[in-house]
């Protein structure tokens, strides 16, 4: 999708471009569906994950191109043309593997990937499966090879010692005090005074190649569901239900656990972790949110372990009664913080919420997604499709909040801007059709 403004300030979603498109008739495999997705934080590449443990990077190539960033800044119009991409490259990034251990299967399913800060003009993406994390690195190579080669090269001095007996032998000619012979010693006049003429190379197109720089295993005894990038560039975090482990970049066989959840008596269990995020501008805030509804946001110089010393941002619903189901539609399946590192937007089953981290009692705006679902909760249990997790994301400027619903439904709402219901759009080339899906 992308967004057009016009003179009343009103959005516009109008569907931008299509990845993967299949054949008519053709029968989508399980292993290529995909089941993560970011973009890098300029926007300029975009990386997809499948459940073949593939990852799949996208270069954008558009007016960038042709204009420098300074230029860009300088028009004096706004471009209205949605931003292109193109394949750039892909590789096997997780293999399906055997805890002999547990006697359990690992799938390759790409849960996660991250970009990393790309200091040197490399690409570096963490992606993670339900165990193990790694560290890839994509470069652009630029091979060349040897148009014109010079017919007499010159040869250096160093080079002649190591040769001089195959062009020595043989020879009847008087040789020099220092040993050469005279034939070649004159060879070597003639060569340095004659016009030197070096190699000409040219270029023969640009390849991408993808290395695994680092691999982060073994400290995870549940399925990981979140990996985030630290501010400082240095660190991360990983994330399972009931544990998070803080990693450096650097370090691979070793990592710190930051936060324990896991009672003594496994009886005593009331939440897990389902999803961990570190604050964008201050690299020793961590928030993590719970199944029980609860984000609660850390302060990692306070304490090694940070499980007790932390704000907790609850909604608190006083009002109505409580069912069987309140509770389960209140885990949050996703958050994601803003740019500004004030607000931070939740999911989960029923509602978008956002949140000022300051205000620890309730969210400053909420947005109902699934509310015409609330009737038939009870047929939704029973198939588990209660349990489903969604996504959220935000805008570069914090002020327009996307997610997913059923029947292929794009929800987008902007914080301010026109009526909590937001617009709702099918995710298809044809997105104008009317939702009617979402009114039965």
């Amino acid at each position: 999708m992308a967004l057009c403004t016009d003179s009343s300030s009103s959005l516009q979603w109008k569907f931008s471009q299509a990845f993967g498109e299949r054949a008519p008739g053709e029968d989508v495999q399980d292993i290529d569906m995909i089941s993560a997705m970011e973009f890098e934080k300029s926007g300029d590449y975009l990386a997809v994950g499948d459940r073949g443990g593939r990852v799949v990077v996208f270069e954008r190539k558009d007016e960038k191109d042709w204009h420098s960033r300074n230029e860009l800044e300088q028009l004096d119009f706004t471009t209205m043309q949605h931003p292109i991409f193109h394949y750039k490259t892909e590789f096997q990034s997780h293999e399906p593997e055997f805890d002999y251990l547990r006697s359990l299967e690992i799938e390759e399913k790409i849960n996660k990937v991250k970009w990393c800060a790309t200091p040197n003009g490399s690409l570096f993406i963490l992606s993670t499966n339900d165990k193990t994390i790694k560290l890839w690195k994509v470069k652009d190579h630029k091979p060349k090879k040897v148009k014109e080669l010079n017919s007499n090269p010159f040869v250096h001095s160093e080079n002649v010692l190591l040769a001089e007996s195959s062009f020595v032998s043989g020879q009847d000619k008087p040789s020099v005090a220092n040993g050469y012979a005279l034939e070649w010693t004159e060879k070597i006049d003639n060569m340095s005074s004659s016009q030197d003429r070096h190699a000409k190379r040219a270029n023969i197109g640009e390849t991408v190649s993808a290395r695994c720089r680092k691999v982060y295993a073994h400290a995870h005894d549940y399925n990981i569901n979140s990996i985030s990038n630290n501010s400082d560039g240095e660190t991360f975090v990983s994330a399972d239900d009931l544990r998070i482990n803080l990693w450096n970049l650097e370090i691979s066989d070793q990592c710190f656990n930051i936060i324990d959840m896991k009672p003594s008596n496994m009886e005593d269990l009331t939440e897990v972790i389902t999803a961990a995020e570190f604050h964008p501008i201050h690299c020793n805030l961590l928030a993590y949110s719970s199944s029980r509804g609860f984000i609660r946001l850390v302060d990692l110089r306070q304490s090694a372990i940070c499980d007790h010393q932390a704000r907790i941002l609850q909604h608190g619903e006083s009002s109505g009664l409580k069912s069987f189901f309140t509770e389960i539609v209140s885990s949050i399946s996703d958050i994601k913080f803003a740019s500004d590192g004030r607000h931070l937007l939740s999911r989960d089953y029923m509602n978008l919420k956002l949140w000022d981290i300051r205000m620890e009692t309730s969210p400053v705006a909420i947005f109902k997604i699934h509310e015409h679902l609330r009737p038939k909760l009870c047929d939704l249990y029973n198939n588990d499709a209660i349990f489903d997790k969604f996504e959220c994301c935000l805008s570069g400027y914090g002020l327009h909040f996307a997610t997913g619903s059923y029947s292929n439904l794009l929800r987008i709402f902007s914080y301010g801007v026109g009526s909590e219901e937001g617009i709702t759009m099918e995710a298809s080339r044809n997105p104008n059709r009317l939702d009617v899906l979402l009114l039965q």
